[in-house]
Formats: structure tokens, sequence, C-alpha cells
């Protein structure tokens, strides 16, 4: 259902907290991050016999693995831990591998184990029940909640409400389009490049397109699947294929640099997702948005220096540091973003903007009052859980991991047999 993600060399895609939460000064096009990784202020000491592991798909090529390496760092450096308090395994495969991986980490004498690839959960579950006095941490996992573990937890983020704030950069390059007549407004139709049509992605272009229909009302969306997480060559070739279809902004969830520079090629505005293109796509970036690891592994080391139990479900948001920004290109970005989109942060935060606020979208013409969501994760994907309330849907509320799968109207999908 989740990320298998394929290395991505570093050197062909800027990524990371740093760059996501940052400043960039030297880059004289980009704006300070609106939305940057909090500083980290322990309450807490850390013993120093305590030790900490992680165990991740990939390495630092791999800019997925970065992003939670770089929380590594992060961390480290604010618990003032010793190298060999942190303990890490990389290239580790969704296999038995990461159960023995686990198991050696349990061995010298870890006391949290955390993996960080959704194929990784079985294997971390069976450690988590042969090692009963080790807390397992498990990032985009879903079956915590249903296993009852008291040593296993799933995290995640709520990513969702970066992807609504790039999509109103994206609106306003919409609207400042229309208003010098590059297009009509019927004309402002988005293009988006998606992996699978799992719901981790279904969440994320629907928020995406939410976002940018919040300050563009006549957007329209095309989405086109890869049938990989990785494909330079899939990507690249979706992403022109949206173009030749009159797609006018492109965004992805997959993780190569195809789409964005077959956006600069094309001069097509673009938002790229986990780090900032700005370097090699300084025509066209207008914005990334990424999560930001460091505070639930503040969170997890804190729960077990304290004796505290560890939720067995985990999502930070705007308000726990957890989803952040790059800066935004203000010589692609239209005139007036910066300051639109630290309101729309100030909305989000005080709850008086909602992402998935139904009055904000139908499904084949109809509201939607009422969703039973496949939150227990079953083989046959069957709906057990009401996560409409109030008017919202309460995404990531009953477990972390997104089951948000609606297919709303204004975004069509063009295809969903892959290689279509």
């Amino acid at each position: 259902m989740k990320k298998i993600l394929a290395i991505l060399l570093a050197a062909v895609m800027l990524f990371g907290l740093t760059a996501c939460g940052g400043t960039n000064d030297d880059t004289l096009g980009m704006s300070d991050s609106p939305l940057a990784a909090p500083t980290i202020t322990p309450d807490y000491e850390v013993p120093d016999d305590f030790k900490v592991g992680f165990i991740c798909l990939h390495d630092k090529e791999s800019t997925y693995d970065k992003n939670f390496l770089n929380a590594v760092d992060t961390i480290k450096a604010a618990l003032n831990l010793k190298d060999e308090q942190v303990l890490i395994k990389t290239n580790v495969d969704e296999s038995n591998a990461c159960y023995e991986a686990a198991k050696d980490l349990v061995t010298e004498g870890c006391k949290i184990v955390f993996a960080n690839s959704f194929g990784h959960e079985e294997f971390m579950i069976k450690a988590a029940k042969e090692f009963t006095n080790v807390q397992f941490c498990h990032a985009t996992g879903t079956k915590a909640h249903t296993e009852n573990l008291p040593n296993y937890h799933n995290a995640f983020a709520s990513i969702y409400q970066g992807r609504y704030l790039a999509g109103i950069v994206a609106g306003m390059k919409l609207n400042e389009m229309i208003e010098e007549k590059k297009i009509t407004a019927s004309e402002a139709k988005i293009g988006y490049v998606g992996a699978f049509t799992y719901a981790e992605v279904i969440s994320g272009y629907t928020s995406f397109y939410l976002g940018a229909k919040s300050v563009c009302p006549s957007v329209t969306m095309d989405v086109q699947f890869t049938g990989s997480w990785y494909s330079l060559d899939g990507e690249k070739s979706a992403a022109e294929a949206l173009i030749a279809n009159k797609c006018v902004l492109i965004s992805q969830h997959a993780d190569s640099m195809g789409a964005p520079s077959a956006c600069e090629k094309a001069g097509v505005p673009n938002v790229s997702y986990n780090g900032s293109t700005y370097e090699s796509c300084p025509e066209t970036f207008l914005v990334s948005s990424a999560i930001n690891w460091a505070p639930y592994y503040n969170y997890m080391i804190r729960c077990v220096v304290k004796g505290e139990a560890i939720a067995a479900d985990w999502c930070g948001g705007i308000d726990e540091g957890s989803v952040v920004l790059s800066g935004i290109n203000q010589d692609a970005a239209a005139k007036g973003t910066v300051e639109a989109i630290k309101k729309a942060i100030a909305d989000l935060k005080a709850g008086t903007v909602h992402v998935f606020d139904t009055k904000n979208f139908t499904v084949k013409g109809a509201a939607v009052t009422t969703y039973q969501a496949n939150v227990d994760d079953d083989a046959a994907f069957a709906p057990d859980t009401e996560v409409v309330a109030n008017g919202i849907f309460e995404e990531s509320k009953f477990r972390s991991a997104p089951y948000f799968d609606l297919q709303i109207d204004g975004i069509n999908l063009l295809n969903t047999n892959f290689g279509e």
C-alpha cells in the first residue's frame, strides 16, 4: 500500500529538512521558508547508556531515506547523543533482513528501534513480539492499532496540510496566468504525476487540488499514474503527456527529477515534493513540502526516557513541526504568495480552515455527509470506520497513515491501469 522507494541520487535532486526548513540567503530568488522546521528543545536528559537504533530501506542516496537520516542528525545534536548511542542500519530491504537488523540493534543495547519503510512492518511486529522490553516504532505502517502490542507503534505526518499549502501557491500562479491572459479561467488545468492509486497518493493529490481551488475556483486537474515510486523516464513521460494534454502547471507524488526536468524544459510551472528543485529548475520551481521526522524522534525518545507510553498511532502536523515547506521561488511564483501562505498557515493552526472540509468538494455531484473508510486495513479493503464528523473528513485521526480515498469532482484520472 505504501512506499517502496527506489534510490534517487542526492546530487540530482536537492532534498532534506535543512533545505526545506531553512533559509536560502545565497539563493537570490528564494524566500525564507514560511513553514520551517522548529528547533528541538528537550525538557529531559538522555542517560549516557541509552541507545536508539534506526533501520532504513536505502541510504542518503535515496531522497526518502535521506529525509529520515537528516532528522536523525537533528535529534542527535539536539539531545547531545554520542555516536555510540545512535546506531543506523541502511539498505535493509523489506524482508526478514529487517527482523535480523532489529534483532542486531536489540543485541547492541537499543531501547528503541525505528524502521522507515511500509514493507518493514511485518518484520518489526515479529521483533516486537519477541523482544518485549524494547520499543519498536515504524513509519507509514497501519497495523499498530489492531495488533495492540504495548511495544509496537506507527507514525506518520499530516502532509496533506503541506500539500494544501503548496496547492495555494499553484492556484495563485494560475490566477496570475489568467490575469496576464496567458490562459483563460477555463484553461486553468493542473497536471499531477502520481505513483500508485493508493490512499496516500489520493489524499495527497486531493489536498493539493483543494488548496489550488481555494484561490482559483475554476481549476481542474488531470492525474497520470506511473505504477512506480521512482521512475525517471516514467515520470518524465507522464509530465510530458500531461503538458501535451494542456495542463499548465504540474505537481507530483513520485520521487525522481523526471517531472520537474520536463517542466523546466517546457517552461511549465512545477510544484515538487520532498525538497526544492530550484537549483536544477530555477525558471519553473515554485515550492515544495516535506515531512520533518525530528519531532517524532524526540517524542519517542522522551517517552522511553521518562517511562511514558508511546501512542499506538502518532501523526504530527503543522503544530508539531512535522510538516515543513521549502522557500518560495519569488522569481516564478505569483506576487503576494508568501503573504498568502503565511495567512493560510495561521488559518490551519487556528482551525478556521480544514483541508478536507466537505463543503468544498463533491463526489459525482453530491455532497459528502458520511463515509466509511478502510482504517483497519484488511486484505479486502473493507470499509469499517465512519470518518466524517461535523462536515470534516477526519484524515489520519483513527490511524496515522492516510485513508482518504474519495474521487472528488474536478479531478480526472487519465489512467488507473498502470502503463496506459
